[in-house]
């Protein structure tokens, strides 16, 4: 590992350095993951005449790009990592031809289905206790208050459902506040920052985060990978991961009504919830495994060696 500090996307040295780096080693493909790594690359690329190495530019957010300059001038290939972001740069004038989309994948090795969690013995509740939560940063695009708003009514059905929140971040004390203002501390724990994800995960019913706004969504990625169904936003890239009526349900991005309803059903109806529960991982398997993704990288970077011959 090499490491070029990059003060910025006129930072000369840093071009520099990267030109000799390219040239000494013979580099065939660079891939960068930033406006500033991809201006910095490219043009010391572009300093080496016909035999430069190709350029890949990955994106991964879903949010507006402010210049097409590191998207069409620079770089020779724009990976992203879901067809919606793909969607939205062909819409920004990003020619379709030179973007492929190769979703995030995941090490299915540190997640096993056969690890039961131990959650509910850490929480004091008792086995069989309805288990929902999510995994994700306290912050508001991920849904969170949503979320909170929607328990109520879900205990009108299921007094002894549970629900965790694993994660710290910015709405911290907000969500803490809104808690007691609706007498939920029961039944709603804040678990902070938690380092076993595997572990809370393997002890969910559920998994619910209704973000608004993803571009892809990793985190149902991983709770599929351990067989827990999945409630989301129908919005951005995350109808490519949880596949509706199939691995769980999506439901409108800011409807905490129908974020209620949808655990309602689930919780009630067992064999649609193993329905589910034993489609998840094997949808994971099939199109968002670590070996899925560098086949499929693998695939961009040969295309592109290919045509510089």
């Amino acid at each position: 590992m090499i490491d070029i500090a990059m003060r910025g996307a006129l930072d000369l040295p840093a071009l520099w350095q990267l030109r000799r780096l390219m040239a000494s080693r013979r580099i065939d493909i660079v891939n960068t993951h930033s406006g500033r790594d991809t201006q910095l690359a490219g043009m010391a690329a572009r300093t080496l005449g016909r035999q430069r190495p190709r350029i890949v530019r990955t994106r991964h957010l879903a949010l507006p790009i402010s210049s097409l300059f590191s998207y069409v001038t620079l770089p020779d290939h724009v990976v992203t990592v879901s067809r919606f972001v793909a969607s939205y740069l062909a819409s920004a004038k990003v020619p379709m031809e030179r973007i492929t989309a190769v979703p995030t994948g995941i090490d299915l090795s540190r997640y096993q289905t056969t690890t039961p969690g131990s959650l509910r013995k850490e929480l004091g509740l008792a086995d069989g206790t309805p288990l929902i939560g999510t995994v994700a940063i306290l912050r508001r695009k991920k849904g969170h208050a949503e979320l909170i708003e929607a328990i109520p009514t879900v205990l009108e059905k299921f007094p002894d459902a549970h629900f965790v929140f694993a994660g710290d971040g910015p709405q911290t004390d907000n969500l803490n506040q809104r808690i007691t203002e609706l007498g939920l501390t029961r039944n709603v724990h804040l678990l902070g920052l938690r380092r076993d994800v595997v572990n809370v995960l393997a002890s969910l019913d559920l998994f619910v985060l209704p973000t608004h706004q993803e571009a892809l969504g990793t985190a149902f990625i991983e709770a599929a990978a351990m067989g827990v169904p999945a409630i989301a936003s129908r919005v951005d890239g995350v109808p490519e991961v949880v596949c509706d009526g199939k691995t769980g349900l999506l439901v409108p991005v800011g409807d905490s009504a129908a974020i209620a309803a949808s655990i309602i059903h689930l919780l009630a109806d067992t064999p649609l919830r193993e329905s589910m529960r034993m489609a998840a991982r094997p949808w994971v398997e099939a199109h968002y495994s670590r070996e899925v993704m560098v086949e499929g990288m693998l695939a961009v970077y040969q295309k592109l060696l290919a045509a510089k011959i």
